[in-house]
C-alpha cells in the first residue's frame, strides 16, 4: 500500500452523495497523480495524506485507489492560497484569498483559526464579510477535524457531514461521551461500526451504554429476521452472545431499562416478551382493527348474489365450483374476508366475480397488492385498475422516515378494497391498511399462504388463518385445464412433500450437476437459449441464495459476461452495486413514486450518458423510459438472476432455479414452491438431487415470533 502527500490542483467528479470522487493532485516531487477515492473530494489547494494502491484503468491509465484521505492543513503559502481561492469558505474568491494570504504570510491559517476578527485588517474585508468568513472556516475546520478523527479510528469519513448534520459543532464531544449515539441516530451507522469506535475509543466491554445499545440491535436484527419480538431468555443470551460478556451482567441493564420504561415489554404464559415499540404498536393494532371491521360492514340487501354469480357463469362459459361460489358469498357478506388457495385452484376466477358483484352493487372498488409487478398482474388478469399499496395509502418520504397520507383521520374512499399477493403484508404495512380502511367497507385477502412469508416481520396472512377468527376458504381442487400444466402439478406436490415429476427437455425438466461451479455454468447455457429464442424478458434465474458459484452475485457476473460482455463503443458505468453497462437486465430495487417504478420491476438499460443511465421497463408504456442520475443509481442492480424472495409477486415464462448443497441453510420447501410457482411455461432445476430432497422435504420452517393470531382470539374474549 503506498502513501503519499498530496496539493489537490482539481476535482474531476464528485457525486452527488458524496460516495464517490476522482481528483487530481501534485506529489511531493511534483509529479501528477490522479485518485480515485470513495469518498468527498478534497478542495483544490488542500493538501492531503492518502492511503492507498495503484491500479491500471484500460481508459483513464494508473490511478491512485485511495483507501484514506486525510487533510494535511497547508504549510506553503502558495498552498494557502490556492486553498482559500477554491470556493471552500464562503466569502472569499481568488481576490480576497490572494490579499488575506499577503497580508498575513504563513501565519493565515492560524488567523483564521484563532483570531479571525483580524481579518478586517485586510483591505476590502468588512466587519459583517469577516463574520461570514470566520463562520465558515471554523464550520469547515470542525467538519475537516471529524473527517480526521474519523479516519484515525476506523471510520470512514463520508459519515463526516451525516454526523455534522446531526450534533453540530458538539459532533466530536457528543461521540466521545457516547459512541452508540451514532447508531440510532445517522442513517447507514450501525451497531457493530458504532461498537468499533467505542472499542478504539476505549469504552469498556459492560459500559451500560454499550449493553443497551447490544440490545436494542439484537431486537432490530429479530425484526430483520421476521419477528415482532424475543422472549426474554433469547434476547438476553442472543446480546450476550454479540457482545461477548456474561448473562448476568446484561441483565442488570435489561432490568434497569425495564425500569425506566425504555423497553417494550409483556408477560405472557410463562415468560416474559420484548418488543420494539413500533412492532408492539403494529400487532396490537392489526389484531384489534381486524376484529373491528370484520362485523362492520354495510348492506348489499339489493343485490341477489345467486342471480350476479349466474349471469356472470352465463357472460363468461364458466362454472363456479362450490367452493368458488362460498368464496363469492362469504366476501359480500363480512367485513373481512381471506381467499387462499395454491395455483391452478382459480383465485383469479373468484377476485373476478367478487368484482361482478360489488360493480352490480354499485360499490367503489380499490384494488391493490405489495409490489408494482404484483399489481400490474392483478389490475391485468381483474380487468380493474390496481395499485401498490403503498401507493393506494398515498405514501410519502418525508426525509427520517415515511409519511402515509391515508390513515384513520383521513381513509380511503372505498366500499371494498380487495388486496392480492397478502401473504407479502408485513405486520407493519398491514397496520397501516388497516387504519385506512373506512368502517364498513369489505376487505379482502387473497393469497397463497403456503409461500414464503414477508420479508418484513410477521406472518400476517398465515396468522389469520391460525388465529380462526376470520371468515377463510381455502380452494384446493385444482382445475382441468390447469392440472394439464407440470408447473401447477409439481407445485402441488412439493407443497404436500412429494418429489416433483421431471421429464427431460419438457416444460418441467432437472440437470443433475453435483459441482456448483459447473452447475452456474449450465444455468448460464440454459438461460442464453432460452433468451436467444424467446427474448431477454421470457427467462428469470432464481436462486435461494446471494452467495456462493450458485448464488445471486455470481449468475450476475456470469450471465452479463455471456448475455451482453463489454465491447467497443459499448458504455459502461461503476455504481454502487456494481458495474453496469449499455444493454444489461436490471431490476429496480426499492419503490419510487416519482419515477413511478416499482421495487422489483425489470427493464434493460438502453443509454449510459456521462453520470446518467436511462432504462426502458417493458410494462410501462410504450415509449417510456426512466433517467437515473447519479445519485439515483444505488436504486438499479443486474437482474439476470434474482433472489427467490425478490420474485415474489412477480411471473416469468421460463425460471431457472440453482439448488446445491451449499444453499442447504435456506433450502426449504415453501421456497423451492415459491420459486416454481413464479414460472408460466417453463421450470428447469439444477444442481443436485440430494438438495431437491432436502428442499421438498424440510417443512420445518423456522416460527417466527408472533402473537398476531393470539391477540385476535384475545380481541374476540373481550367482547
Amino acid at each position: 500500500m503506498e502513501e503519499l502527500e498530496l496539493t489537490i490542483e482539481s476535482v474531476v467528479f464528485q457525486s452527488d452523495d458524496g460516495k464517490f470522487s476522482v481528483f487530481r493532485g501534485r506529489g511531493l516531487r511534483k509529479e501528477k497523480i490522479s485518485v480515485v477515492y470513495k469518498g468527498f473530494a478534497p478542495f483544490p489547494g488542500e493538501q492531503v495524506k492518502i492511503r492507498g494502491d495503484w491500479v491500471e484503468h484500460p481508459k483513464f491509465g494508473r490511478q491512485l485507489q485511495a483507501l484514506v484521505c486525510q487533510s494535511v492543513p497547508p504549510s506553503s503559502v502558495s498552498g494557502m492560497e490556492r486553498f482559500l481561492a477554491s470556493g471552500a469558505v464562503r466569502g472569499i474568491g481568488k481576490a480576497t484569498a490572494a490579499r488575506i494570504v499577503e497580508y498575513f504570510g504563513e501565519a493565515t491559517m492560524q488567523v483564521l483559526g484563532e483570531k479571525p476578527e483580524r481579518l478586517k485588517e485586510v483591505e476590502g474585508i468588512g466587519a459583517k464579510k469577516a463574520e461570514v468568513i470566520a463562520a465558515s472556516f471554523a464550520e469547515l475546520s470542525d467538519l475537516k477535524e471529524l473527517m480526521l478523527f474519523l479516519e484515525e479510528n476506523g471510520l470512514s469519513a463520508n459519515y463526516a457531514p451525516k454526523i455534522k448534520a446531526a450534533y453540530g459543532a458538539a459532533a466530536l464531544s457528543v461521540i466521545a461521551e457516547n459512541p452508540y449515539r451514532l447508531a440510532a441516530d445517522v442513517v447507514g451507522i450501525g451497531f457493530r461500526t458504532a461498537d468499533r469506535l467505542a472499542a478504539m475509543l476505549g469504552l469498556e466491554a459492560d459500559n451500560p451504554e454499550r449493553i443497551k445499545a447490544g440490545l436494542e440491535f439484537a431486537l432490530v436484527q429479530a425484526s430483520a429476521g421476521g419477528h415482532t419480538y424475543l422472549p426474554e431468555e433469547l434476547l438476553l443470551r442472543e446480546t450476550a452472545n454479540l457482545l461477548q460478556i456474561s448473562s448476568e451482567i446484561v441483565y442488570e441493564t435489561f432490568n434497569r431499562l425495564i425500569a425506566e420504561d425504555l423497553l417494550r415489554t409483556e408477560e405472557y404464559g410463562q415468560g416474559r416478551l420484548v418488543y420494539p415499540e413500533y412492532l408492539y404498536r403494529a400487532e396490537t393494532g392489526v389484531a384489534r382493527r381486524l376484529i373491528f371491521l370484520r362485523d362492520k360492514v354495510n348492506s348489499l340487501w339489493q343485490v341477489n348474489y345467486e342471480e350476479v354469480i349466474e349471469e356472470w357463469e352465463k357472460e363468461t362459459g364458466l362454472k363456479l365450483a362450490e367452493a368458488q361460489a362460498e368464496a363469492v358469498k362469504a366476501s359480500l357478506e363480512h367485513g373481512v374476508f381471506v381467499l387462499t388457495g395454491g395455483p391452478g385452484t382459480g383465485k383469479t376466477t373468484v377476485v373476478k366475480n367478487i368484482l361482478a358483484v360489488l360493480e352490480k352493487a354499485g360499490c367503489k372498488i380499490m384494488l391493490a397488492a405489495p409490489t408494482g409487478r404484483a399489481a400490474r398482474r392483478l389490475a391485468e388478469s381483474a380487468g380493474h385498475p390496481a395499485a401498490t399499496v403503498h401507493r393506494l395509502l398515498e405514501y410519502a418520504p418525508n426525509g427520517e422516515g415515511y409519511f402515509f397520507g391515508r390513515n384513520s383521520d383521513n381513509p380511503l374512499e372505498a366500499d371494498a378494497i380487495i388486496v392480492d399477493e397478502a401473504s407479502m403484508l408485513d405486520i407493519v404495512l398491514a397496520h397501516n391498511l388497516l387504519k385506512a380502511v373506512p368502517v364498513g367497507c369489505r376487505l379482502i385477502l387473497v393469497g397463497d399462504v403456503d409461500q414464503l412469508p414477508s420479508v418484513g416481520p410477521g406472518t400476517v396472512l398465515k396468522d389469520i388463518l391460525r388465529s380462526k377468527m376470520m371468515p377463510v376458504v381455502r380452494l384446493e381442487s385444482i382445475f382441468r385445464q390447469a392440472a394439464k400444466s407440470p408447473i401447477v402439478t409439481n407445485a402441488h406436490l412439493i407443497n404436500k412433500g412429494k418429489a416433483p415429476q421431471c421429464e427431460p427437455a419438457s416444460d418441467f425438466s432437472f440437470e443433475e450437476v453435483e459441482d456448483e461451479e459447473a452447475a452456474a455454468l449450465v444455468i448460464v447455457k440454459r438461460y442464453a437459449e432460452i433468451a436467444a429464442i424467446k427474448g431477454w424478458e421470457e427467462v428469470q434465474a432464481l436462486s435461494p441464495m446471494h452467495k456462493n458459484a450458485c448464488g445471486v452475485a455470481n449468475l450476475n457476473k456470469l450471465l452479463q459476461e455471456r448475455m451482453n460482455p463489454p465491447a467497443a463503443g459499448k458504455a459502461e458505468i461503476m455504481t454502487p452495486t456494481g458495474l453496469l453497462r449499455r444493454d444489461d437486465k436490471v431490476m429496480q430495487t426499492r419503490n419510487n413514486y416519482e419515477k413511478d417504478v416499482f421495487n422489483g420491476d425489470i427493464g434493460k438499460i438502453t443509454e449510459i450518458s456521462g453520470r446518467s443511465v436511462r432504462v426502458m421497463f417493458p410494462e410501462r408504456p410504450e415509449g417510456e423510459s426512466v433517467v437515473y442520475e447519479q445519485s439515483e443509481l444505488d436504486e438499479l442492480q443486474l437482474s439476470y438472476a434474482m433472489s427467490v424472495h425478490k420474485s415474489q409477486g412477480s411471473e416469468y415464462n421460463s425460471v431457472i432455479i440453482p439448488l446445491v448443497r451449499s444453499h442447504y441453510i435456506l433450502l426449504q420447501r415453501n421456497l423451492l414452491y415459491t420459486g416454481v410457482t413464479r414460472a408460466k411455461e417453463r421450470v428447469i432445476l439444477v444442481g443436485s438431487r440430494a438438495a431437491v430432497n432436502t428442499a421438498v422435504d424440510r417443512d420445518d420452517i423456522r416460527r417466527r415470533y408472533t402473537l398476531l393470531a393470539e391477540r385476535m382470539q384475545d380481541e374476540v374474549n373481550l367482547f
